[in-house]
C-alpha cells in the first residue's frame, strides 16, 4: 500500500522536524491539503508553507488543492516541487482543461471526489488522469469519523479503472487507520491518505510501517 501521511494533521510549530520524521519513515509520499475557507469550511496553509516543506521533503508532495479554482495556481503548484497535484471535481467547471494544465506543466493529475458525488462523473476522463482521490469524510477538517459507503465506491471506480484500461491510481483519504485500511486495500485502493492516525500514534514511524503492509 502507498502511504501518504497528511501533514495537516502535523505539529506546524515543528514542522521541519514532522517532514524529517516522514523523510526517514516508510512514508511514499507527503499529502498537502490546501484548503481556502471557500471550497471547504476551514483555511488550512498556502504556498509559503509548500515552500518550506519543499526545502525539507524528500519524499514526493502530493498536494490535494480543495479550492475553488485551483486551474489559477498551476504553476504555483509546480513551483513547489509537487509530483501530484489533485483538484476537486466539484470545483472545476472545465475538468478536462484542467487534467490538460497540470500535466503540460509536468505534474501527474489527479481527480477528488467528495462522498456524495458518484464514481460515473469519471466515466469520460478516467483514462486521462493518473490519480484519483476518494474523499471518505467531508472534506474540510481531520480527525473525522470514516464513511462506510466509501468502500462501495473503491470497487465501483477499480471497476471502471479495469474497464476502460485506465492507468489511475486510488487514493482514499479521510479516517483511515488500520481496519478501514484493510477494507479500503481489499476493495481496489492503492493508496491511502492518514492524519490524525500517524501523527497522534506514540510511534509515528511504526504506524506508518504497518499501514504499508495493508
Amino acid at each position: 500500500m502507498i502511504v501518504s501521511p497528511s501533514l495537516l494533521s502535523a505539529d506546524f510549530g515543528n514542522l521541519q522536524r514532522d517532514v524529517e520524521m516522514l523523510n526517514n519513515s516508510q512514508a511514499d509520499w507527503l499529502h498537502i491539503d490546501v484548503m481556502d475557507g471557500v471550497f471547504v469550511p476551514n483555511i488550512s496553509f498556502g504556498f509559503p508553507v509548500l515552500e518550506y516543506i519543499q526545502k525539507y521533503a524528500k519524499k514526493p508532495l502530493d498536494v490535494h488543492l480543495m479550492i475553488v479554482e485551483p486551474q489559477k495556481f498551476v504553476n504555483e503548484v509546480k513551483a513547489c516541487g509537487a509530483e501530484y497535484m489533485t483538484v476537486h471535481y466539484e470545483a472545476c467547471t472545465h475538468l478536462d482543461r484542467v487534467v490538460n494544465q497540470i500535466k503540460d506543466a509536468g505534474m501527474k493529475a489527479g481527480v477528488s471526489l467528495n462522498p456524495h458525488t458518484p464514481i460515473s462523473v469519471l466515466e469520460e476522463i478516467i483514462t486521462e488522469v493518473d490519480l484519483v482521490l476518494l474523499m471518505s469524510v467531508n472534506p474540510g477538517f481531520g480527525n473525522q469519523k470514516f464513511i462506510p459507503y466509501s468502500v462501495d465506491k473503491v470497487r465501483k471506480l477499480k471497476e471502471l479503472i479495469t474497464k476502460t484500461g485506465s492507468k489511475a491510481l486510488i487514493e482514499v483519504d479521510g479516517g483511515v487507520n488500520m481496519e478501514t485500511g484493510k477494507l479500503l486495500a481489499d476493495a481496489g485502493a492503492d493508496a491511502v491518505v492518514a492524519g490524525s492516525f500517524v501523527f497522534k500514534s506514540e510511534n509515528p514511524a511504526a504506524t506508518i510501517a504497518n499501514l504499508k503492509t495493508l
